[in-house]
C-alpha cells in the first residue's frame, strides 16, 4: 500500500502530456520484443508510449488488420469510431481515421468531435444493425455495422488502448482478436510506410466521415432501459463523478433530458486526471470501484452532519474512463463492493422487469461472487458462468438468453424493459442510474437491499491478491488440466470441483478454479507482469478467507512445480 494513496495527485505524479505524445509519433516498436508487441487482452491492445508499447505504428496496424478482417468477412456497412479522454486516444483517433479512409471504409466519428463512451459505442452499433425494431439485430448481411473504441479503460494517463468491437456490438471474441494481433504484428514489422494512409486534414473532409450525434442517440433512448420518470418523480438526489473520463459530457445532459436532480462531479477535461486520489499502488487510476480512486466522492457522502462539505446526496456515482464501469456510493454503506451490487441489481431487475423472457439466464464471470450463485437460484434462473471478458456475455445479450451479464471487475449490462438488447458491452451509465432507480422504487438504498440479500443467503468475504511467478510457471497454469490439482482438501473442507472450463460454455479459463461448499478460489495469470491473480472467496469468515488464499498458493504452487 502506498503511503498516499487515497490523497489528491501532486504536480510530480502528473503526466507530461507533451513528451507522451511526442513518443507516440515517434517510437518505433520493436516486435520482436514480446512487450512491444500487438496484445489483445480481454479489452483490447493496450500500452504507453512511454515503453514503445501504443505508438502510431501499433495503432495502424491494428486498423490496417481491422480492414483486412471485415474485407474477408464481407462487413461493408460504416465503422463506428469512439474515443475517451486519455492524452493518447486522440492522437490514436486520428490515426485510426487516416487508415479507414485510405481503405475507402466510411467511418461514424463523434459530431462534437469529442469524447464517446463505450456503450454510447455499443447502442450506436447495435441501433444501426436493428436494435429496438420489430425485425431485431442483424449480425451479418450488406450494410451491418462494427466499431472501434480508442480507450485503456480505468488505466493510468500514461496509457493508451484500442479494441474492435464486433458487429454484435460487443468486444470481438477471441478467435477474432487473436487473428487481427497477428496480423497487426505483420504489418506493424513492415513499418508504417507499409500502410495505407491519407493525411488527417485531407481524410476528415471526405465524404466517407460521417458525423453522428453519439449522445443523443444514447441518451434520448435511456428510458428503454431506465425507469428515468421513476427517477425523476422521487426526487432521488445524485452526484455523478465523471473521474475525468468520456462521460464528461453526459451527465449533464442525461440530467437535463430526464429532469434529474443530479450533480456532475469533475466536469472538465484534464488530460492529466490532476484532481484524482491516488489508488492503493500511489498511481492515478480512474477505477470507479476502488476506495482509494474514489475517495474524493466518499468524501462529500461521509462528511459529517453540520461540515460546510456535506451535501445530502441519497446516491453518489463513479465512471472509469470510458464510462463502461460503475461505482456506486451510499450514504449508509460507502463505496458498494461491485460484487454485492451486481447482486443487488441482478435481484432487482429480474423481480421488476416483467417484459423479459422466462427463459432469461443471469451471466456472471467465474470469479465473481457466488452470492450471485445463490440468488439466481433464488430467483430460479439459470446460472451461466463464463471465463473473464465481456466478450461471452456479447452473444447472450444479442439474443436475450441472458437477462443481465456482469463481471466482478464493476462491469455489466442488462436488457431494455422489454426484454430485448440495449448494449452488448459494458454500460457503467445504466448500472448508475439503476442504484437510482432502486432507490425510488423501493425507498431503500443499495446498500440496505444488500443487507437483506444476505440476511437471506449469508454473508461472504471476498479479496483478490497476486502471489509471484516466472513466464513459464504463469504458462503452465494457463494450460493446466484438472489432473495437475492434487489435493483432497481446501482449508479445511473436501474439494468438489477443479475447472479449467468454464461451466456456462466450456471456454477455456486460462488457469484453475476450485470449489468447495463453503469456499472457491480461482487463480489466473497475469498478461503483464510476473505475477497470477488469485481470486477468492469465503461464506465462513475473513479468517477462513485467509485460509483459502494460503491453501491456494500451496494448490498453484503444487501443480505447476513452482
Amino acid at each position: 500500500m502506498h503511503e498516499r494513496a487515497g490523497q489528491l495527485a501532486l504536480p510530480e505524479d502528473l503526466i507530461d502530456v507533451d513528451r507522451l505524445v511526442g513518443l507516440y509519433y515517434d517510437g518505433v516498436p520493436d516486435i520482436d520484443d514480446p512487450g512491444q508487441q500487438v496484445v489483445f487482452g480481454t479489452s483490447g491492445h493496450r500500452g504507453t508510449s512511454l515503453t514503445t508499447s501504443f505508438t502510431e505504428t501499433h495503432v495502424a496496424a491494428i486498423t490496417q488488420a481491422i480492414v483486412e478482417y471485415r474485407r474477408a468477412q464481407g462487413i461493408d456497412g460504416p465503422l463506428y469510431v469512439g474515443r475517451d479522454t486519455h492524452a493518447l486516444s486522440h492522437p490514436a483517433e486520428k490515426t485510426v481515421v487516416e487508415v479507414l479512409v485510405a481503405c475507402g471504409v466510411e467511418v461514424r466519428v463523434d459530431a462534437r468531435d469529442s469524447w464517446t463512451p463505450t456503450p454510447a459505442v455499443s447502442h450506436s452499433i447495435l441501433t444501426h444493425n436493428g436494435a429496438g425494431t420489430s425485425e431485431g439485430v442483424r449480425t451479418s448481411g450488406p450494410g451491418i455495422a462494427d466499431g472501434i473504441v480508442i480507450t485503456p479503460s480505468h488505466n493510468p494517463p500514461t496509457d493508451g488502448g484500442i479494441k474492435y468491437n464486433a458487429t454484435d456490438g460487443g468486444p470481438a471474441g477471441g478467435d477474432v482478436t487473436g487473428w487481427i494481433a497477428r496480423r497487426a504484428n505483420e504489418i506493424a514489422r513492415a513499418g508504417l510506410a507499409s500502410i495505407e494512409r491519407v493525411p488527417y486534414e485531407r481524410a476528415v473532409t471526405s465524404e466517407l466521415v460521417v458525423k453522428h450525434d453519439y449522445r443523443s442517440s444514447y441518451v434520448d433512448d435511456l428510458d428503454a432501459v431506465i425507469d428515468m420518470e421513476l427517477i425523476a418523480r422521487a426526487g432521488v438526489k445524485i452526484a455523478a463523478d465523471t473521474l475525468g473520463g468520456a462521460a464528461i459530457e453526459y451527465w449533464g445532459a442525461i440530467a437535463e433530458r430526464y429532469g434529474l436532480d443530479l450533480t456532475v462531479i469533475h466536469p472538465d477535461y484534464d488530460p492529466t486526471f490532476s484532481f484524482m486520489t491516488l489508488d492503493w499502488d500511489g498511481k492515478i487510476r480512474m477505477d470507479c470501484s476502488s476506495p482509494y480512486a474514489m475517495a474524493s466522492l466518499r468524501g462529500l457522502m461521509d462528511a459529517p452532519e453540520g461540515d460546510d462539505l456535506r451535501i445530502a446526496y441519497d446516491l453518489a456515482t463513479g465512471n472509469d474512463g470510458d464510462a463502461d464501469r460503475h461505482g456506486i456510493v451510499t450514504p449508509d454503506g460507502g463505496l458498494m463492493n461491485p460484487n454485492h451490487y451486481l447482486a443487488v441489481c441482478i435481484d432487482y431487475l429480474f423481480r421488476n422487469r416483467e417484459q423479459w423472457p422466462a427463459t432469461a439466464a443471469v451471466g456472471k464471470t467465474l470469479v465473481s461472487s457466488s452470492l450471485i450463485d445463490r440468488v439466481a437460484e433464488g430467483l430460479d434462473r439459470r446460472l451461466i458462468e463464463t471465463p473473464v471478458g465481456f466478450k461471452y456475455f456479447a452473444d447472450g445479450l444479442l439474443s436475450a438468453q441472458m437477462g443481465f451479464g456482469g463481471e466482478e471487475s464493476a462491469g455489466a449490462s442488462f436488457l431494455r424493459k422489454d426484454g430485448t438488447v440495449w448494449t452488448t458491452d459494458k454500460d457503467g451509465f445504466i448500472l448508475d442510474l439503476l442504484a437510482a432507480e432502486i432507490i425510488a422504487r423501493t425507498g431503500e438504498s443499495p446498500s440496505a437491499y444488500h443487507r437483506r440479500l444476505v440476511a437471506s443467503y449469508g454473508e461472504s468475504w471476498y479479496a483478490r491478491v497476486d502471489a509471484p511467478a516466472t513466464r513459464e510457471e504463469k504458462a503452465k497454469l494457463k494450460d493446466l488440466s484438472p489432473a495437475a490439482v492434487t489435493a483432497t482438501t481446501l482449508a479445511g473442507e473436501p474439494i468438489i470441483d477443479r475447472l479449467v472450463t468454464a461451466p456456462g460454455n466450456g471456454e477455456p479459463i486460462g488457469g484453475l478454479k476450485v470449489t468447495t461448499q463453503n469456499a472457491w478460489f480461482a487463480a489466473r495469470p497475469s498478461g503483464t507482469e510476473d505475477v497470477y491473480k488469485i481470486y477468492a472467496e469465503s461464506f465462513v469468515s475473513p479468517e477462513h478467507l485467509l485460509e483459502v488464499q494460503a491453501a491456494a498458493r500451496e494448490v498453484v504452487n503444487d501443480a505447476i512445480g513452482a
